[in-house]
């Protein structure tokens, strides 16, 4: 449904959540190993996220990337997937097809409105911090060990 780079630029902002939480700034090699992602491609990743002002990259010996509190709470799934993917997956055809509206609907047009407005719905009402809150407690998990 995601995009790769938005799967890893999740995953990679759950876990910046997590760290910031506890006041500690994370370097792209601790990223990549505890998301399980390539760290050439997390990087990129991460630069978009930046740029889009999601987190924060401190230079140096003691720097890494970090999320403000406020941003924890008020950025969401949402945020993300724009920032990474653009609006794709709330306008694009189920299929993939480059042509599929209301005039000219795909076999799964008219079932996917309703999956598509679910999904919104989903990443417009999650933050960040409440899925660092799952991950901290154990609930979920960012890698299969």
């Amino acid at each position: 449904m995601f995009s790769k780079a938005c799967e890893y630029g999740i995953r990679s902002l759950i876990y910046i959540t997590m760290k910031s939480s506890n006041n500690e700034r994370v370097n792209l090699i601790d990223i990549s190993s505890a998301i399980d992602s390539p760290t050439a491609f997390t990087a990129k990743i991460l630069q978009k996220l930046v740029k889009s002002n999601i987190i924060e990259s401190v230079k140096g010996p003691h720097g890494g990337f970090q999320i403000s509190e406020e941003a924890m709470e008020t950025i969401n799934l949402s945020d993300v997937v724009l920032a990474i993917d653009g609006d794709t997956i709330y306008n694009g055809c189920g299929l993939g097809l480059k042509q599929c509206d209301e005039l000219n609907p795909c076999p799964l047009h008219d079932r996917f409105i309703q999956v598509r407005g679910d999904l919104k719905q989903m990443l417009k009402t999650t933050s960040l911090k409440s899925l660092a809150i799952e991950l901290e407690r154990g609930n979920t998990v960012l890698k299969i060990k």
